[in-house]
């Protein structure tokens, strides 16, 4: 059986908590917070506040590596100066057990003249056997009138090296968060639209288009009625034989909720009751699910000093 571990930060009514926080569920639907009111990770590097923390696990390395944005900016922070004038590296760690990680890593992968690096996460692509890790960036390009944040990647192999980063997305407006996952021989796209504030879906065959190919969009009903969200996050839950796609309700305050589908490419998702699901006292703000050993979990929470979900 998986259990599963939500690496995510916080907020409150007066300021934003910009550490990393962990959560964990035995069916990926129902959270135990761990740790109380004291973080997992803090950070003493950059600008000291993390968001959007992404988590994957390396086969090869037998290593944790969680990833995340640079940024500390608080509750009625300088958004323009985050956007524009902001830090171009994502803070690393690295872990063999989930409990005793690593020092921080501070590591520019930006493009020079982006005004930031947002909500980096990291898929294994099969074609290259790399990691391949994405984020949104600030950009003005020649002939633009304006700077859009567009989705750029890098491949590494071990979350210290990364190749040149390179334009990956782009859309009509700004696109700043984007999840993608592999099922049944297809990459799926999860992105913001900024222009009406929902999640829209895409797929290919390969995670980095070959000549002639593009990703296609895959139509989904529920999807194009769910405004004002953000921080997409799918995952599988192996008992119930569905996908799980968890949506931040940014616009309401209201933090993360479920959506559940059988099979990605028909784009049709269930909207769960609130009786159906709990995601904890915590407000989970931006971050990232992976599943894990019941014996992982049970680890963590003796760790942390909490009962068994």
């Amino acid at each position: 059986m998986s259990s599963y571990l939500f690496a995510h930060f916080t907020s409150d009514e007066e300021k934003e908590i910009e550490h990393i926080w962990f959560s964990v569920s035995r069916d990926g639907l129902h959270w135990q917070d761990l740790g109380g009111e004291t973080p997992a990770l803090t950070s003493s590097k950059g600008t000291t506040g993390i968001r959007d923390p992404f988590m994957v696990y390396d086969e090869k390395l037998k290593k944790y590596f969680i990833i995340a944005t640079d940024l500390k900016i608080g509750k009625g922070g300088d958004w323009w100066k985050a956007q524009y004038e902001g830090s171009r590296s994502i803070h690393v760690w690295e872990s063999e057990n989930l409990i005793h990680w690593s020092e921080e890593r501070l590591i520019e992968v930006g493009i020079e003249g982006a005004g930031c690096v947002w909500a980096p996460e990291a898929i294994f692509c099969k074609e290259e056997n790399k990691w391949f890790v994405f984020w949104a960036s600030m950009v003005k390009e020649e002939g633009d009138v304006e700077a859009k944040q567009r989705i750029y990647g890098s491949f590494t192999e071990d979350f210290i090296t990364f190749t040149p980063a390179f334009k990956y997305i782009e859309g009509e407006n700004h696109v700043i968060d984007t999840d993608i996952i592999w099922s049944e021989g297809w990459y799926y796209r999860f992105s913001k639209d900024e222009t009406y504030k929902l999640i829209t879906l895409e797929r290919c065959r390969h995670l980095i288009p070959q000549e002639g190919e593009r990703y296609e969009k895959v139509d989904s009903k529920l999807l194009s009625e769910i405004e004002w969200v953000e921080g997409p996050e799918c995952y599988y839950l192996e008992e119930q034989k569905k996908w799980c796609l968890i949506v931040d309700q940014f616009g309401a305050g209201l933090g993360y909720m479920p959506l559940l589908a059988e099979n990605l490419a028909t784009g049709e998702f269930v909207k769960l009751s609130p009786e159906e699901y709990d995601m904890g006292p915590r407000k989970k703000r931006h971050g990232g699910v992976i599943a894990i050993s019941d014996e992982a979990a049970e680890r963590m929470l003796a760790y942390y000093g909490c009962s068994s979900v």
